[in-house]
């Protein structure tokens, strides 16, 4: 990409997204005033018609009401800070939202309704918006901010992406950085679902998490795993495919990250690098290729436990994770 713009930067990820599989749409356009509004007010950061509709059709087994009370839960925030908030949407969204309701037979029962289908990708409704403009209440007024691009699964904000331009001299990649710092602060609760946080000037581009300085935010090098990119690739290419192909970044924000607790309350939000990622995957794929009586019926708690290796030893080396997935492994075929 040479003379580009923001503008040019801001459309090449879009295009990587749609050829990804995911939907377009113009942020003005699903505004309440747009042409396909989907917003009753720019405070809304929920896209609440496509959560209604993903929790119904991933729940067909749960009664309606019993959906509602999911949906009234996922998008009321009950805690004091934007961390505490993004951790307990982070626990719903991977463990399902425990709602209680009445059998046929009369029976209370409690059940989990699932916001994502981590089994299907395809399941989700996945959607790239650009321009999407949040309005909130900061120090007794009115704030507007247009974060560049916010990618939705399901309805919900799970991703932003800052974008600046690299032909200019005052506009850096820790521009966008210090960017995503003040909508933090100005307009946080579209902050309470973000899983991913991204920021590139076209050339260099990181991910990070909630909670990462800049010492964090680090490049992803690869798109499937197996080699690094070549340098004629921009970083900003092999970020997005690397990580926002759909089962991989499903794969990534259930099993690859993880908070940092302190008497109970979390304190740091972690994503695992590249080569975490990659490392522990390549175990669980070894694993089953290794013990075909094991991997044949693999079922998905003894999955979660092989991918839980990320979690158990979020900042141990690639060496640590193989060794604890090779024992749990060799545990199972006692």
């Amino acid at each position: 990409m040479t003379n580009f713009t923001e503008s040019t930067i801001e459309q090449a990820a879009i295009d990587w997204l749609k050829g990804l599989g995911y939907a377009y749409a113009f942020g003005p356009d699903l505004a309440f005033d747009g042409t396909t509004p989907e917003r009753k007010n720019y405070e809304d950061v929920i896209l609440f018609g496509r959560l209604r509709e993903a929790i119904a059709r991933l729940n067909p087994n749960i009664p309606p009401q019993a959906q509602e009370e999911a949906f009234r839960r996922v998008t009321r925030q009950m805690q004091p800070s934007l961390l505490l908030n993004n951790h307990a949407f982070h626990r719903m969204m991977i463990e399902g939202v425990t709602v209680e309701f009445k059998e046929a037979d009369g029976r209370t029962v409690s059940k989990p309704v699932q916001l994502i289908d981590f089994e299907n990708p395809d399941n989700n409704d996945w959607l790239v918006v650009n321009q999407y403009t949040v309005e909130a209440s900061y120090k007794n007024a009115k704030v507007n901010r247009r974060p560049d691009v916010v990618i939705f699964v399901n309805g919900l904000p799970l991703s932003v992406i800052e974008l600046k331009n690299a032909a200019d001299e005052n506009a850096t990649i820790w521009s966008a950085f210090n960017q995503l710092q003040t909508y933090k602060e100005q307009i946080p609760d579209l902050f309470v679902y973000n899983e991913l946080l991204i920021v590139s000037d076209g050339l260099n581009a990181r991910i990070g998490s909630l909670t990462a300085d800049r010492e964090w935010f680090l490049p992803w090098k690869t798109i499937e795993g197996e080699s690094t990119a070549p340098p004629s690739v921009t970083q900003l290419e092999v970020l997005l495919l690397g990580v926002f192909e759909k089962r991989r970044f499903l794969d990534l924000i259930r099993y690859f990250v993880v908070f940092e607790q302190d008497r109970g309350a979390p304190t740091v939000k972690k994503i695992a690098g590249y080569h975490q990622f990659h490392a522990v995957n390549v175990a669980v794929e070894e694993t089953i290729r290794a013990a075909p009586a094991v991997g044949t019926g693999l079922a998905p708690v003894q999955l979660r436990e092989l991918k839980g290796v990320y979690k158990a030893h979020p900042m141990k080396d690639t060496q640590t994770m193989l060794e604890q997935a090779a024992l749990i492994a060799a545990d199972w075929m006692r």
